[in-house]
């Protein structure tokens, strides 16, 4: 669902999704995340129904943002090989900054180093509650899928700053494919095995992101890799991917 709302009730079960980050936790809490999601099908009304709930704090508990969206999709079966499905999703967002934590170099004394006098911003308010919305398409024909997205529909204000015309948060567009398919070893062992490569690609901004991953399910073993690149010479990350899966859960 974070991914993209069209997302919501494609599995012919419910779905429970849970998410935790915690990263470069040797720099103190940087970037701590957890999410939460339940989404589920309609077959009667041929829609899908979810909900998200998502918590970050970033930077030190400086800047702390709470959401939670709710998501509604339609399946539409184009043939017997290929359906598509449009989702909506609607929340609301707190954004709440920890100016307190904050040191501008006008409030430090040049001679003696000591921290004094007034932050030199003017402070609006110290919290923002906005509403947020998003859209999305996926479409699947036999073992290929693909799918887009456009969330910040309406560019919301984040911006503490009185009189500040910057502060408006800028669309992210996500367009991401993909493939599963059944193939099976040969030999004396033979037996069936699942393989997926996908790639994502992000835009917000200035900001541009690139991901290339594959994974493979060997019976209820899972396994795989992902390369990240801000579309730049050098990787941003190489990430390893590994797990097991059974037939109503996966972790």
């Amino acid at each position: 669902l974070y991914l993209n709302p069209a997302f919501t009730g494609t599995t012919e079960l419910p779905r429970t999704v849970i998410n935790y980050r915690n990263q470069w936790p040797q720099k103190g809490a940087t970037y701590t995340t957890y999410s939460l999601s339940y989404d589920q099908l309609s077959k009667k009304m041929n829609t899908g129904f979810g909900i998200q709930m998502f918590h970050d704090k970033e930077l030190n508990n400086i800047i702390n943002t709470t959401s939670a969206a709710f998501s509604y999709s339609y399946h539409i079966k184009l043939n017997e090989q290929s359906f598509m499905t449009l989702g909506l999703q609607g929340g609301m967002v707190l954004k709440q900054f920890n100016s307190n934590s904050l040191i501008f170099p006008s409030e430090i004394d040049q001679l003696s180093g000591v921290i004094s006098g007034t932050a030199p911003i003017v402070y609006s308010d110290e919290k923002k509650i906005y509403p947020d919305f998003a859209v999305g398409a996926v479409g699947q024909h036999n073992e290929i899928f693909w799918g887009a997205s456009i969330h910040h529909l309406t560019q919301p204000n984040e911006s503490i700053l009185e009189g500040d015309q910057k502060g408006n948060l800028p669309m992210k567009v996500t367009i991401h494919g993909g493939a599963r398919s059944r193939k099976l070893h040969h030999g004396l062992l033979s037996r069936e095995f699942t393989l997926s490569p996908n790639i994502i690609y992000q835009q917000q901004g200035s900001f541009k992101q690139l991901n290339l991953g594959i994974y493979m399910i060997e019976k209820s073993f899972l396994f795989g890799g992902w390369y990240r690149n801000n579309i730049d010479i050098r990787p941003d990350a190489v990430i390893a991917l590994i797990g097991f899966a059974r037939e109503k859960f996966q972790f």
